[in-house]
């Protein structure tokens, strides 16, 4: 106003600081403040302006601050990526080189006798480390399962406690359903002919594993601080090794546990450091589970690629993952290293924590495989959790309440039931959403395809920090700005089944949680006419 423009003039110099009511009125100001307070005028004048073009500065810097950060997460992230695709390539690339090497074992076998293969076939495993190439995926069926172990061992100074060259097993998978099998994968889905579109035989059928070579090892892992668990698994590695002539593996744990009780057992292998830990795959043909659930959260956790079948024994509380019976255990293995057997196809979730602090992606740690689930939650932090959510490039929702649960399906009966997850078929590819508490009514679970990958992370104005833990264990904090990218695992867990994946999920569900149970309604009461 005009008058504000006259009061800034007058007010410009160091003579006019002490100007009196006479001097006011004369200028006209006098009248025209007559109906105010000049004191909050002069508030409203000298402060209200300036903070508010301070407030638009800050605003502006802080969206430029949140648009850098969001860039420098999408660099680390499309880093991440990167690594995980050339991972799957450099995967490719040796399980390719490892079938060229046994093509080139056939020849010689054809061209100059069995003892010049060997030789070769010895010569290349030492000096290229084929036991990390020795799987073959199943191209055709679009299942990653290892084929053959060349005879040879994997390495000339092998710390194995009793190192024998033992050649592992083969075995072929194929698709059935209602009890026909089927050795061909559908592919073709979905087909479109003379402008009609019909699906055709899905391929998430009943899968049936056939040995094509005998197993000749086995690895047993067990469940800690148990005495029946102690007794049957000396029990079953008596009878796996004189009866079955099979090769055992079992913990260092459990392998001078056995010791102290009878020096019979000298003939168990094991392995000194975690360091021959990634090596397992390839001298196992089976894993036997003597435990619980958390015994094949265990095992699952122990294999970070290729993972043997899996046979679970129920020795815990519930047993979602472990239909077999322990005292029955003969009969069931005898069947199982004879085949074929049904097997379930359990999906693993493969996730990397990404820090906002990370410079180049040799600072990105390593990827972390979960078979249940991973939990994003407060802590004992009292403030809520805030996340933001994306699926693939598109937002999903920002999470306000006590955190986040990302599941398999497998996972579906374990937390993310308990947090009002539907429970899924765990040959159904797909991953769960589940917030936990979520201060919204509005706020449902969600199942989605398998083939998206998900991103969480904590923005920058965020009250407090949140906690992701992998199937309940491995807890890491994440700070403001860090992110966590999950996806689904090329490498599956094999389990074998009792009777089917159906029929053992139901019998689970069942038996576990009684589920649907309540008394049948009488019959003599009233009935429609």
């Amino acid at each position: 106003m005009w008058w504000e423009s006259r009061l800034s003039n007058d007010f410009s110099g160091e003579g006019n600081s002490n100007l009196n009511s006479s001097q006011l009125e004369g200028n006209g100001l006098m009248d025209a403040l007559s109906p105010l307070d000049s004191e909050i005028v002069m508030q409203e004048i000298f402060q209200q302006r300036p903070f508010k073009a301070i407030d638009d500065h800050l605003v502006e810097f802080s969206e430029a601050l949140r648009t850098v950060a969001k860039a420098l997460r999408r660099v680390a992230e499309g880093k991440a990526a990167a690594q995980v695709e050339a991972a799957e390539w450099k995967r490719k690339y040796e399980l390719e080189r490892a079938y060229n090497l046994k093509l080139r074992q056939k020849e010689l076998l054809a061209e100059g006798g069995q003892d010049d293969s060997l030789k070769f076939l010895s010569n290349q495993y030492v000096n290229n480390h084929i036991s990390e190439q020795s799987e073959r995926c199943c191209g055709k069926e679009g299942i990653c399962s290892h084929e053959v172990l060349q005879n040879g061992e994997t390495d000339s100074d092998s710390r194995v406690a009793q190192s024998t060259v033992t050649g592992k097993a083969s075995f072929r998978l194929s698709w059935g359903c209602n009890g026909e099998k089927s050795g061909q994968h559908k592919h073709d889905i979905v087909s479109f002919e003379r402008g009609n579109i019909t699906t055709a035989e899905r391929s998430s059928k009943q899968i049936s594993l056939k040995w094509e070579s005998p197993p000749q090892t086995v690895l047993i892992l067990t469940k800690p601080n148990s005495v029946s668990v102690r007794i049957l698994c000396a029990d079953m590695v008596r009878w796996l090794k004189h009866d079955m002539k099979i090769n055992v593996f079992v913990e260092p744990r459990v392998r001078n546990e056995l010791l102290r009780e009878s020096s019979d057992f000298d003939f168990m292998q094991t392995w000194q450091d975690d360091e021959e830990i990634p090596l397992l795959h390839t001298k196992v043909d089976l894993v036997v589970t003597l435990g619980g659930d958390g015994t094949v959260l265990w095992a699952a956790s122990m294999f970070k690629g290729p993972v043997p079948p899996v046979v679970p024994f129920s020795l815990g509380s519930l047993g979602f993952m472990t239909p077999f019976q322990s005292e029955q255990y003969r009969d069931y293995l005898s069947a199982i290293l004879r085949g074929p057997i049904s097997i379930t196809l359990r999906h693993r979730l493969q996730c990397h924590l990404i820090r906002d602090t990370a410079k180049d992606e040799l600072e990105i740690e390593e990827p972390i495989l979960v078979l249940n689930e991973v939990t994003i939650d407060r802590g004992i932090s009292s403030y809520l959790t805030f996340l933001e959510c994306y699926c693939d490039s598109s937002f999903v929702t920002c999470v306000q309440g006590d955190g986040l649960i990302l599941s398999t399906t497998s996972g579906s009966t374990a937390y993310s039931l308990a947090a009002g997850g539907s429970m899924v078929h765990p040959q159904v590819p797909g991953i769960l959403f589940t917030p936990i508490c979520p201060h919204s009514l509005s706020f449902r679970p969600l199942i989605l395809p398998e083939y998206v990958t998900l991103r969480v992370q904590v923005p920058f104005n965020s009250r407090g920090h949140a906690w992701a833990s992998f199937d309940g264990k491995d807890r890491k904090q994440l700070a403001a700005g860090d992110a966590l990218i999950c996806s689904m695992a090329p490498w599956p867990v094999p389990m074998a089944c009792q009777v089917d994946s159906t029929s053992d999920f139901l019998r689970s569900i069942h038996e576990g949680l009684h589920w649907n149970l309540r008394k049948t309604q009488s019959f003599d009461g009233p009935r429609d006419p």
